[in-house]
């Protein structure tokens, strides 16, 4: 899987992204948006990307980004937009990105927690990947709220859910 997609991925800096992610992160950096989430996010996106077509960059820049700017681990409005400029503030930097990705990356930082289903295919991918990950906090996900037939896949839901359930079972047993 990894080899297919990585001369595209070489166009980004995951350690200074992170670093600078880290640098301004007011949560809790082992809670249930922090990078543990991003990186089953990440998995999981790019593992469909592979069934859905959809830009593995964008993917990859949507897992490090959605979730970088909440401000609280509830209700948050607003932190699929202040995602969005976080995305903004490190192109350039951290990464490179033509204008169409920038958009795609945009549109999906923006709309990945309203429950949306259409969109094109990377944002699909990308928030399904997001909503594949709702086991981390109890929530088993719908699949009729899921936009794509690789997301809606009994396999793919089950291999997300075993991720979600190691990642409970770890946090809890450092509590």
């Amino acid at each position: 899987m990894e080899d297919s997609i990585q001369p595209r991925l070489m166009r980004l800096d995951p350690v200074g992204l992170a670093n600078h992610i880290r640098s301004q992160f007011l949560l809790d950096w082992e809670g249930i948006h922090g990078p543990s989430h991003w990186a089953r996010v990440r998995a999981m996106g790019l593992e469909l990307s592979l069934v859905t077509g959809a830009d593995p960059l964008v993917v990859e820049l949507f897992a490090w980004c959605h979730d970088a700017r909440r401000l609280n681990d509830g209700y948050d409005p607003g932190h699929g937009a202040r995602g969005a400029e976080l995305a903004g503030e490190v192109r350039g930097k951290f990464f490179e990105v033509d204008d169409k990705q920038f958009a795609l990356l945009q549109e999906a930082c923006r709309g990945h927690s309203d429950g949306h289903l259409e969109a094109d295919v990377t944002v699909q991918t990308c928030w399904d990947s997001d909503r594949l990950d709702l086991g981390r906090v109890g929530n088993t996900p719908d699949p009729r709220r899921l936009c794509t037939d690789a997301a809606r896949s009994p396999e793919v839901r089950q291999r997300a859910e075993a991720r979600s359930e190691r990642w409970c079972r770890w946090i809890l047993s450092r509590r």
